[in-house]
């Protein structure tokens, strides 16, 4: 017989893997402290946000935890499912992104989440969702190699078709339809994942919500100490504007959050400090900053790339 959805599981991972994450970007940044924020929902549940600012190589992180709950399903879930709008629910998961100081050093987001419903009469519906992107503004070969290759390996044990599905998906899901362009490199996005047996399933999702933080630290500890200009900040600032817009116009996870009356400060904590928008700007043909766009951001599959 199949094991039964087993949400108390799923919560102890989450709250065990905030902790690990924080505590090795903590070491990572060598001079910063995540602060520890818990917070309650008054509809159900609540949260706990670690935030971390002014590191030494992050400006502004966080890992926030949440366990929300209900018994009406919040608009954008409930247009996909909605047989389900009535029946009580629970929401939680792990989402993270990290923004450093150095242009040389990308932003990273994560998250992993699990949705349960139990209809009347009926039996519990479930399924999982996350994944990671990467966002280089000074991109380098290697580091999208490697962490793609780190994603694929986490997948490869639930199959060969499930890293270059769930890397098409991300490619296709973190892009900017207004722009015409990626948001990164990419990685992986699965949602609504479900096989019918919770056990495996369940591993799938720790495999990826483990992978995190091997895929990105390698990378942050390659480039942290790289010499950048105040042009290349600059330039940072401006496409972290791309970022914001990615955020406030398309994210599930930001638009599930404020529909269903998550905290608003942890939500919106995914948003980096300093941005700029400049009007028209261009980029040097030739340049590394057109080469963000003609090189790095457009799609490719970077496990042939060399």
């Amino acid at each position: 017989m199949p094991q039964q959805p087993d949400p108390q599981a799923v919560k102890h991972y989450l709250l065990q893997l905030q902790d690990t994450i924080c505590q090795r970007l903590a070491v990572t940044d060598g001079g910063g402290e995540f602060i520890h924020d818990a917070w309650d929902r008054m509809e159900g549940g609540g949260g706990i946000s670690r935030v971390i600012g002014s590191g030494k190589v992050f400006e502004k992180g966080g890992v926030n935890f949440s366990h929300v709950m209900g018994n009406t399903m919040p608009p954008s879930a409930a247009a996909h499912r909605p047989h389900l709008a009535g029946a009580p629910w629970q929401a939680m998961g792990v989402s993270l992104v990290m923004h450093p100081h150095n242009p040389h050093v990308p932003t990273s987001h994560a998250n992993v989440r699990f949705f349960i419903a139990t209809p009347e009469n009926a039996e519990p519906v479930y399924w999982f969702g996350g994944g990671y992107d990467l966002t280089p503004y000074y991109g380098v070969d290697e580091d999208c190699e490697h962490w793609h290759r780190t994603a694929a390996n986490a997948c490869a044990p639930f199959g060969d078709d499930v890293y270059p599905r769930y890397k098409r998906w991300c490619d296709e899901y973190f892009f900017l339809k207004h722009r015409n362009e990626p948001r990164g490199v990419g990685g992986l996005f699965f949602d609504d994942y479900n096989t019918g047996d919770f056990a495996r399933d369940f591993e799938f999702m720790r495999a990826i919500g483990d992978s995190y933080i091997d895929a990105y630290e390698p990378i942050v500890q390659a480039r942290k100490n790289q010499h950048y200009s105040d042009a290349q900040r600059q330039f940072q600032l401006y496409r972290r504007g791309r970022y914001v817009e990615f955020n406030l116009v398309y994210d599930r996870g930001t638009l599930f959050g404020l529909q269903s009356g998550g905290r608003t400060e942890s939500i919106l904590m995914s948003l980096p400090p300093l941005v700029r928008w400049d009007y028209n700007q261009t980029s040097t043909p030739g340049s590394e900053e057109a080469r963000l766009l003609e090189h790095f951001l457009t799609g490719r599959d970077w496990l042939t790339a060399s």
